[in-house]
């Protein structure tokens, strides 16, 4: 086989995987990633080079690699919009966490949100109570967004963090 077509190949599998892989394991903090996280991207980018080039190492075989990781990457996106099926198997939905004032406390236990993070959350939105919240959630790529107010409603977004004792990015 062309090495060039086996480099491809391989990208294409890595990627894959890698999609699977994310989606079992959760991508819920992929917008927020802690020390942790970042050493796991480093980890497994070092780990599957050598599975996408095999023995390529040249600077070609690097950028085939990049190319159809590029690649597969578009195609995979449009696939999502034109495929709605794959599109709910790959992306979370968004989770109701606050309702009229009343707290999803099973959606912030299966969630793994603490009700600190949700207070400090609303806090950020300039929210005392979450009482005063009409609707609160967690959006797919891991935001909370608020919707707070009686007549004029105040849409606010905030970015989850990692706890102060888990270190910084």
């Amino acid at each position: 086989m062309n090495a060039y077509l086996d480099i491809i190949l391989r990208s294409v599998c890595v990627y894959l995987f890698m999609i699977a892989a994310i989606r079992l394991f959760g991508k819920k903090e992929l917008s927020q990633l802690n020390t942790a996280d970042v050493i796991l991207v480093l980890l497994i980018s070092n780990a599957v080079q050598n599975a996408m080039v095999g023995s390529n190492t040249g600077l070609l075989g690097g950028i085939v690699a990049a190319f159809a990781l590029f690649t597969i990457n578009f195609i995979f996106k449009k696939m999502m919009f034109l495929i709605p099926t794959l599109k709910k198997w790959v992306q979370d939905r968004p989770e109701i966490l606050i309702h009229d004032g009343i707290v999803e406390f099973k959606t912030l236990g299966r969630l793994g949100i603490t009700h600190d993070e949700l207070m400090e959350a609303l806090r950020e939105h300039g929210v005392e109570h979450y009482k005063d919240v009409r609707l609160a959630m967690l959006e797919i790529d891991g935001n909370i967004s608020v919707i707070s107010g009686e007549g004029n409603l105040k849409q606010t977004r905030h970015k989850r963090k990692i706890h102060k004792t888990l270190g910084n990015v």
